[in-house]
């Protein structure tokens, strides 16, 4: 059991990842380099049926959580079937105390080509999913927290992450009004992200949670440029490692001690996900 009370918590970490981009170990050595730097626990959602067992294995692996579901870029190959083998799925393992929510699910209408009647059939149905379990959710929101809200309150969940949240402050307002969470990450360490920044700082302080989506989403210091790819440079892949330098962006925004906000994370991510409560007392 953990007992830093100023430890960080991930909520959204693709760890299952790097074992497909550089293998399992890796993806080990990643974790260890987190825990090292105060990272004592991370949440890996799945993103469809082919890595459901993949970010369990890996959660037990590590002492951290997962979360089941099919991710909105994932609706083109994914079927009614898909559907059916997830719910299996999350009734096979609905007492395993690692497993803590619904997701990565959503709406994606920012990348092209995606059928957005279909995307709203597999959120839906993801929902329904969670109701039956009690489960809360954690949200893919890409141009389209509007959407996403009115699929809430048709379908209420209890709760959950709206993560890597960049919506207006009106929209967060109405998440939390839900009885989410907003995740915040890499993203913020931009200068540029104006909007996104002072929703940051002031957001009241059981609003927000902390996140990587590693290998995803990466901080400005680890940012390659259009003209650093064309020169032959490997885009950057992030890590759940930099989560406390992340986390020192977000302190020096609000304008708090880190261990302030670590403090307040790791209660808002129990109240996110109350599954988490138990594997961090």
């Amino acid at each position: 059991m953990i007992r830093r009370m100023d430890a960080w918590i991930d909520t959204h970490c693709h760890l299952d990842e790097f074992v497909i981009h550089g293998g399992q170990g890796w993806a080990d050595a990643e974790r260890a380099r987190a825990a090292a730097g105060g990272v004592a626990h991370c949440v890996l959602p799945a993103v469809e049926l082919a890595n459901l067992q993949a970010v369990r294995a890996m959660a037990h692996r590590h002492g951290d959580s997962y979360a089941l579901g099919i991710h909105p870029l994932y609706t083109p190959r994914a079927g009614d079937d898909d559907l059916a083998a997830l719910a299996r799925a999350v009734d096979e393992h609905r007492d395993d105390a690692r497993l803590v929510a619904i997701g990565e699910i959503g709406l994606d209408f920012f990348v092209p080509g995606l059928d957005p009647a279909r995307q709203e059939h597999f959120y839906r149905a993801q929902l329904q999913l969670a109701r039956r379990h009690g489960l809360p959710v954690i949200l893919h929101v890409r141009r389209s927290a509007d959407r996403l809200l009115k699929g809430l309150r048709a379908l209420p969940v209890c709760g959950g992450i709206a993560h890597a949240f960049n919506g207006s402050l009106q929209q967060a307002r109405a998440f939390i009004d839900q009885g989410f969470k907003l995740g915040f990450g890499g993203a913020v360490t931009y200068e540029r992200a104006l909007q996104l920044r002072r929703l940051a700082a002031e957001l009241p302080p059981d609003a927000l949670v902390l996140e990587t989506d590693a290998p995803d989403i990466p901080p400005h210091w680890l940012y390659v440029t259009a003209a650093e790819r064309a020169a032959g440079r490997p885009p950057a892949r992030n890590s759940p490692a930099e989560l406390p330098r992340i986390a020192a962006v977000v302190a020096d925004l609000r304008g708090i001690s880190c261990a302030e906000l670590a403090q307040a994370t790791r209660a808002n991510a129990c109240a996110a996900l109350p599954r988490l409560a138990g594997l961090l007392a």
